[in-house]
Order: structure tokens, then sequence, then C-alpha cells
């Protein structure tokens, strides 16, 4: 797989809808890892399915959370997963045995969970209402200071090589500490235009450059560069390079994120499964992928390396591609695709048992090959390195293995002798037996839960995943306008009553 090769083809976003994937359960949020091999999609019966995205394939299901998953993050070697439900609760996983290293629990609700892009002992944690928080694996938790405002509707993100952690409020109002030390290094305010503010509804970063989006509530995605904010210094005013903005319809954007080489920004409207494509350098827009009409968008994500992006909507997982059109000249040099048939001049001596051509051409190669191949030397791909970095992750966790599905294991070449059923059966017969040795029977590893201690968090919060009082209360007002028209009409409503007994 040349990667480099990929990209000089065509343009670099998806194009076309290429198919679902479909969880069984309902999926709510997804995550790729770095490399793009494997998709982890959370969902809402608390179950993680990883996909094996190269043959579309699930490779495995960890039953995680007993209520649904809201956010997930990779480790930066694919070994580990980051989980939060909206139970208040984030675990870490061993994706290869599928078994929970370390779960805490949080007094309030977890809107974002994040690990650090290079230290897989450190994770960020978005409480609802709260600061977020700094965690380590040990259970240690440090909470993010906030500014002079008492907002405390925060997010937060680490940029891309986790040195800092910007985050944002309702008020606009944006800060960068360092994630060592937690000192302030920056800060701005986002406004409209004029002196009102917007609220800050998430921070995304680029894996490629130094740029980061800013979505707000004013309906318009900034982009800015991250070096420009730094310098800056506090109480700065950074212009950003890309002002984005549907300025048709004025969607309201419910996730965006990078393409995997940073040139793209895709939006996902909050109305519709609609999804936008800009690219950043002119900030113009290249591209509109419309999903089913009437579904609600609830996650967009690009693939690290290749043009596709996956979206969730109504519990599937989308997948939008480009549209491969076969090349056969790409094979072969001289192969020309005719429209209708053409009469084939022959050339001299090409259909001769022995061509007199033929020695003068080998003589020639003989003469070229001189110059050796090196093809033991593996270049590492540079999709897959960073630029401060010189060699891949060799312990990076690309693919899980599957075992085989056996519908008749009788049938088949590899049956069960019956000498090993037998002796099988006389061991379970021994193990039914009551043990009279006082050995303790093997036990599953018992995972140690930490209670995250944040005095200030609010305790009677309810996710937003899980939050049902604005339905009732629609329901209450539907149910309140008959009355109302029975009151002013009410030779309307006899008739209607009329035809009811009728």
């Amino acid at each position: 797989m040349n990667l480099e090769l990929l990209e000089s083809f065509g343009q670099n976003y998806p194009e076309d809808f290429d198919g679902t994937l479909d969880c069984i359960s309902i999926a709510i949020t997804c995550a790729f890892n770095r490399q793009g091999t494997l998709l982890a999609v959370g969902c809402n019966d608390g179950r993680i399915v990883i996909w094996d995205f190269l043959t579309r394939g699930i490779a495995k299901i960890i039953s995680a959370h007993v209520h649904p998953v809201c956010s997930l993050s990779w480790s930066r070697n694919g070994k580990k997963l980051l989980s939060a439900a909206t139970d208040n609760t984030a675990s870490i996983w061993d994706i290869v045995t599928a078994e929970c290293d370390k779960s805490f629990r949080f007094p309030s609700p977890i809107l974002k969970v994040q690990f650090h892009p290079r230290d897989s002992k450190q994770f960020l944690v978005c409480p609802m209402k709260h600061p977020a928080v700094l965690m380590n694996i040990s259970g240690e938790h440090r909470v993010v200071p906030l500014d002079d405002d008492s907002d405390l509707n925060i997010v937060a993100s680490y940029d891309r090589r986790g040195k800092h952690i910007y985050t944002g409020n309702a008020k606009g109002r944006i800060l960068v500490f360092t994630s060592t030390d937690l000192e302030l290094k920056a800060s701005f305010r986002v406004t409209t235009g004029t002196l009102n503010t917007t609220a800050i509804k998430s921070i995304e970063f680029a894996r490629r450059g130094d740029c980061f989006l800013v979505n707000s509530a004013d309906r318009i995605i900034r982009v800015y560069e991250s070096g420009e904010v730094l310098a800056c210094s506090k109480d700065g005013e950074p212009e950003p390079i890309q002002k984005l903005q549907d300025l048709v319809n004025k969607l309201l954007w419910k996730k965006c994120c990078f393409s995997g080489d940073g040139e793209f920004i895709v939006a996902g409207s909050a109305r519709q499964h609609s999804l936008y494509i800009w690219e950043k350098s002119v900030g113009n827009l290249v591209k509109i992928l419309h999903g089913t009409k009437g579904e609600l968008l609830l996650d967009v994500v690009w693939h690290p390396v290749r043009p596709i992006i996956a979206s969730i909507s109504s519990g599937l997982v989308s997948i939008w591609a480009q549209n491969q059109v076969e090349n056969w000249s790409a094979f072969a040099p001289d192969f020309k695709e005719l429209d209708e048939n053409v009469e084939y001049e022959e050339r001299e001596s090409e259909f001769d048992i022995e061509d007199e051509d033929k020695e003068k051409e080998e003589t020639k190669g003989m003469e070229e090959e001189d110059s050796e191949v090196d093809v033991t030397t593996i270049e590492p791909i540079q999709a897959f390195v960073s630029s401060d970095e010189d060699e891949e992750d060799q312990d990076a966790v690309l693919y899980l293995p599957v075992s085989p599905d056996i519908e008749e294991p009788e049938e088949s070449a590899w049956a069960i002798p019956p000498e090993v059923t037998e002796d099988t059966q006389t061991q379970e017969k021994k193990r039914s037996q009551p043990h009279t040795d006082n050995t303790p029977s093997p036990k599953k590893k018992k995972v140690k839960t930490y209670e995250v201690d944040l005095p200030d968090a609010p305790l009677d919060e309810i996710h937003p995943l899980l939050n049902v009082k604005k339905p009732n209360e629609k329901g209450q007002k539907k149910s309140s306008r008959p009355k109302q028209a029975k009151s002013s009409k009410p030779d309307k409503s006899k008739s209607k009553g009329r035809l009811d007994d009728s």
C-alpha cells in the first residue's frame, strides 16, 4: 500500500456514499485509531464495537458500560481505548484482551474524554458545568484553572502534541495552559464582529500543521494558527485564518473536524444529515454530502490517512468515500479504451517466429541493469510518522486477530478426534466433582474503580443524551392546545363528539 501514490490521484475529499456499518445496537459516537485501521463505535446499550476498517467487519465487541457510551478516545499506540458513559464513569480498556484496566467515577456527567496525544498515562475529562479535569491513570487529578469569568460551561482539548490544553467557555473566552504545570500562556476572546461574544461549542486540532478550529454558537467555524495565538500571549487578539459558514441556510454545526492531512474541514449539520466540506487554504466550499432526509446527525470523524468520512445518524455508521473509477491505462501505459472496433495495422515482424530486433534489445537491457535495487530496508510511511519522529511505532496495534466461525466442525477436515473428546469429557466430570482441596478457583481480574472527588461539581445534572425534560414540556404544550380550542369554539367540539359517537 503506497499512500504517497494514492494521494496524487484525484481530490483528497470524499464525494459519494459508500455503505453503512450496522453495529446491531444504536451507534452514538465513533473514533478512528491513529493509523485508521480500526474504528471504535460506542452504542446506546453500553457496548463498544471495534470494526476492522479494511475488511469492514467486526473485530471485537466489548461489553463496556451499562449506560450509553458518549465519548471515545484511542491511545497513541492503539493498545488502550478510553470511554465515557452517561452514568458518570470513564474506563480504560485493553483492546487485545477486551478487559477493563481502570475505571473512574465522577460526581457529574462527562461530556468528553481525550487521551494525551503522546502519554497514555494521562487523559483529559470535560465534566458537565465544571472546569476540565486533568487525570492520571493512578487516580490523581488536577482541575484546569478558570479565568475571571465565572462561566462553567467549559470545553477543552489537547493540542496536536499535548504540550498545551485549550479551554473555551460560553462567553467566548479561550485560554491556553501548559499541560505540565497548568500555567496560563495565552488567552483571547471570540467576538461576532461587534463586541458581542458567542459560546464556544468545541475545539478541534488538525493532525498535520499547527491549525485548530473553534465551533461557536454563532454558526461560524473559525480556523486559528496555534503559533499566532501563543505569540499574542494573554488578552491577545489573533485573527482567524478562515471563517467558514453556510451563508444560505445559516446552519448550526453539530460536529467539526479536520481531514487527515489538515487541508480540508468537514462540518455536520445539527438539523439534518448533511456534511459540508471546505478547503482550508482557500476557504471555499468544495462538496456537500446529503444523507437520508429527516435523520439527525450525532457524530462525524475523518479517516486519519484516506479521504474517507464516517458519520453517525439513526443508529448506523455511514461511510463516505471517493467514487473509484477503473483506469486500465494505469496498469498498462499503452492500453487504449475504444468506443468502437478499429482495424489493427500489423507491425513488421510482429508475429514472426524469430524476431530479428530482439537480441539487440536484450543486450541493451543487460547493460542498463548494473545498479542494485534495495529490497530489504523498509522505509517508514510518512502518513504514519509525525514531523518530529524518524520511525514508525513498532508496538502499535494495527489489527485485531479474529477467530474463524466454523458452522459444522464435525464435517470439516480439522474435526476433533473421538479420543480427544473422551479425554475432555473425563476432565469435565472431574471438574464437576466437589473440590476436596482448598485451592481457590480462578477468578476474573477485579477492576479498581477510582472515585474522583470534585467538591464544586453539580450533583443533580442530567447528561444531554438522557435529558428528556424538553420533549415532556413540548407534549404538555401540545396537550394544552386542544383545551383552548374547545373553550373558544364549542360548536366544533360538539360536532366532533357526534362524529365520534357515530
